[in-house]
């Protein structure tokens, strides 16, 4: 399977630019003032980020599910350090899935989370022997959904 997308300059800006996915859907980037940018999209390197967290996350939530664990709130946090020097790629990401939840076995999200950063995860694989990327998680506990009392 292919896949494509068109990047052009919509003019909004000097450094302002548009992708568009091949189903329609749009973004917006821009580049920092300091680059001749207006700071109004999403920076490129940002957008990397966006991915590797959507990508693994768009693994972990079924993989839990299927483990019957009972996931109420899942948030990533993504840190990337950026190397000094040209390229200004990142030499690190750290991705942070914080799962909300009633009675989360531990063992079994590191295992999702394994799952998806080392076997399912398109953008992980990618990026694999390029930047190293640190998988962690962090549970917060919470009360079990009450039931609906009879009317």
């Amino acid at each position: 399977m292919d896949m494509e997308t068109v990047v052009k300059w919509d003019k909004k800006g000097l450094m302002h630019f548009s992708a568009m996915s091949e189903s329609g859907h749009t973004v917006e980037m821009d580049a920092v003032k300091a680059a001749g940018g207006d700071e109004q999209g999403f920076f490129p390197k940002t957008l990397l980020l966006v991915a590797l967290g959507g990508c693994t996350a768009m693994d972990v939530l079924p993989i839990l599910r299927k483990m019957h664990q009972e996931v109420t709130d899942y948030q990533l946090e993504i840190k990337g350090t950026v190397h000094e020097g040209h390229p200004r790629k990142f030499e690190k990401i750290v991705v942070e899935h914080i799962l909300t939840g009633h009675n989360l076995n531990p063992e079994m999200v590191q295992k999702a989370i394994a799952l998806s950063h080392d076997k399912y995860c398109s953008v992980s694989a990618s990026l694999a022997g390029s930047v190293e990327i640190e998988m962690t998680s962090r549970l917060i506990e919470a009360a079990p959904e009450p039931l609906l009392a009879p009317a």
